[in-house]
């Protein structure tokens, strides 16, 4: 299946949408472009659809840009007797970074997508070539925000309103600054994955499964990393309201990093901010991959925008 895109001045970039069998899951993802591969990862209640509008801006820089729809999300396996908990999300990661002959990667992550792929980042520093951080969780200190969302989850009737069409519909709504901008094939998008109970069911499972441990594993492995390192984030972020504190802490953490704040911008700014948000990784991104702890836009010494 190939997804309509928008053009570029030499043509048209058109997404693929595939499937493939790995770790014993049918993961579905999005494919745009050829060169060195760029991973994209969605978080709470997206898929790859997300990234829809970016993968041809990194494609055009030269890269092979995949958008992976998470176990439990998008056209990729739900299963229901599992724990979705961070080794279950790395199985899911190693096999499928495996089938497609991934090796070295730049890694962009986002809300929940951000720990799952932090998580299996700090197993596998060597090979994260770049890595760029969208509104995302990083570390154990949870917001009271992201306390009271687990909670919910957790609570007969209202855990079924948060993975129904209308609380999907809310949430898209409440990671926005301005609603208008979201047009409704957009919420579509988003709600077409969870028709089912079972779909539903799934979705709920993703939200509970990962452990401060896993949390503690990342605080202490990801400073290590000495590939380039960007962040970009919409400072309106009312899902993740201490956005701002996280990714300071990240740029401490890593001072290679080069960090952005879209001032009014919310925490899907990749819907909101779709072609800004596109151009800043594309930049980052831009060329073949880079040697072991080397880029073209990351030179060890971090930057403000």
């Amino acid at each position: 299946m190939t997804l309509p895109t928008p053009a570029s001045p030499a043509g048209p970039l058109p997404v693929h949408s595939r499937h493939v069998n790995a770790a014993g899951l049918d993961l579905h993802y999005l494919e745009c472009g050829s060169g060195d591969p760029v991973l994209l990862l969605h978080g709470w209640p997206t898929s790859s659809f997300l990234y829809r509008n970016i993968l041809p801006a990194i494609a055009a820089a030269g890269r092979r840009a995949i958008a992976l729809d998470l176990p439990g999300f998008g056209r990729s396996s739900k299963p229901l007797d599992v724990r979705y908990s961070f080794d279950f999300y790395a199985r899911a990661l190693d096999g499928f970074t495996a089938a497609l002959g991934l090796e070295r990667l730049g890694l962009v992550v986002h809300d929940l997508g951000g720990p799952v792929g932090l998580y299996w980042a700090c197993n596998n520093l060597p090979r994260i070539e770049r890595l760029a951080l969208l509104n995302t969780l990083v570390y154990p200190e949870l917001s009271a925000a992201v306390i009271a969302f687990g909670l919910a989850c957790m609570i007969p009737g209202l855990r079924s309103l948060l993975t129904s069409a209308a609380g999907l519909r809310f949430a898209m709504h409440l990671g926005v600054a301005d609603k208008h901008r979201l047009q409704p094939d957009t919420i579509a998008g988003t709600q077409a994955p969870f028709r089912t109970r079972a779909a539903r069911a799934a979705l709920l499972k993703s939200a509970l499964g990962l452990s401060a441990r896993g949390l503690r594993h990342i605080a202490t492995t990801l400073p290590s990393l000495r590939a380039p390192v960007r962040i970009i984030y919409g400072a309106r972020d009312r899902i993740l309201p201490d956005v701002a504190t996280t990714m300071r802490r990240v740029a401490r953490d890593l001072p290679q990093a080069t960090l952005t704040e879209l001032p009014d911008c919310g925490h899907f700014l990749q819907e909101e901010r779709p072609q800004e948000v596109a151009a800043l990784l594309a930049e980052f991104f831009a060329g073949p991959a880079a040697a072991d702890g080397v880029g073209s836009n990351g030179n060890g010494s971090g930057r403000h925008h």
